[in-house]
């Protein structure tokens, strides 16, 4: 009488294995299409560059740009358009004139810096052209120059390495949250291990990047201040979201700055490279504010900055707002508890 019940019950522990089975799918499907879309889909468009000349010449180059893949901004000297490169309003720019140049900034973006490299190489195309039209003797023919007004740092000469920090500096504030909401007690208590987090954290990975491997440039306390910012904004995320929905806002922290703000935080290439709005939308969260951040500190000093500290200070109080909701609701529900008995 027992061998139906013995057989719904298999049946049913088959069909959850294979629920299991499907799920865990869905999920490698997601995290894979997270990381590899935006890389996948990403190309130049609408890249700000400046152009230094006269109306006609602007107007001839931008005729002569590949459709949507820049944006030009007009500049009146080279001196002009390094101040706009340095503060990060143009990813570069074209000198036109008696002696072509092409400005580039390595610290900007290796990707941009590659998309103009074959900009220079059009100019000097589109300037041979010219000359062989006119008759124009081959050694009268200017030369476009190359050069580089934000370069890399000479321990990192690819960019890959502030690339990749974006990831890292992610997981790195999800692993303190985590940790800081499973294992401490009390959301007094875990709201004082985030900022401690947020101190030590941005210390021993500033000591990391810079001093040792030497990828990051410029001020080292103001690069652990940004990173430690950055570490602390995603654990008070996580902490605010576990104390207000409990356990499953591990999960929900974690998507929300690994799955979906990391992927379109434009730390490996230009915002402007991701479709649609997306690289813009990145910058508003703690991946894109914070990547954004050591990049202007390591090779822009002279570019804003104080949308990107008010973004990862938004976070961090935002899940400071979420840990005090969860206090309170706490309370109130042990008062709650108290008054029955």
């Amino acid at each position: 009488m027992s061998t139906p019940t013995r057989s719904t019950g298999r049946s049913a522990h088959w069909l959850r294995a294979c629920g299991i089975a499907v799920l865990a799918a869905a999920i490698v499907s997601l995290i894979l299409l997270a990381f590899s879309w935006p890389t996948v889909t990403s190309q130049a468009k609408n890249l700000p560059v400046a152009v230094v000349g006269n109306a006609e010449q602007r107007a001839q180059l931008g005729a002569q740009l590949p459709a949507d893949t820049f944006e030009v901004h007009g500049a009146q000297s080279r001196e002009e358009a390094v101040g706009m490169i340095q503060r990060r309003e143009v990813y570069g720019a074209v000198v036109l004139g008696t002696e072509p140049e092409v400005l580039i900034a390595g610290g900007g973006s290796p990707a941009a810096g590659t998309a103009l490299r074959t900009l220079a190489t059009q100019v000097q195309l589109q300037l041979d052209q010219r000359a062989l039209a006119a008759g124009t003797p081959a050694e009268r023919v200017p030369h476009i120059t190359t050069t580089d007004v934000a370069p890399l740092s000479t321990d990192d000469p690819t960019g890959s390495g502030m690339a990749i920090t974006g990831l890292p500096l992610a997981l790195g504030g999800v692993v303190g949250g985590v940790l800081i909401s499973l294992l401490v007690t009390g959301r007094r208590r875990r709201a004082a291990a985030v900022l401690a987090y947020g101190v030590v954290g941005g210390l021993a990975l500033t000591a990391i990047l810079q001093s040792w491997f030497g990828i990051l440039q410029g001020p080292f306390w103001l690069n652990a201040l940004a990173i430690g910012l950055t570490v602390a904004a995603t654990a008070a995320l996580i902490n605010g979201l576990v104390s207000t929905i409990g356990t499953p806002g591990i999960l929900l922290g974690v998507v929300i700055t690994v799955l979906i703000g990391n992927p379109i935080s434009g730390t490996s290439a230009p915002q402007e490279f991701l479709p649609w709005h997306f690289g813009a939308i990145g910058q508003y969260f703690v991946p894109g504010a914070g990547g954004s951040l050591l990049r202007s500190l390591a090779y822009f000093p002279d570019a804003p900055r104080a949308r990107e500290w008010w973004v990862l200070t938004a976070w961090l109080l935002a899940g400071g707002l979420l840990i005090l909701i969860g206090h309170l609701r706490a309370h109130a529900g042990q008062r709650r508890t108290a008054a029955v008995h």
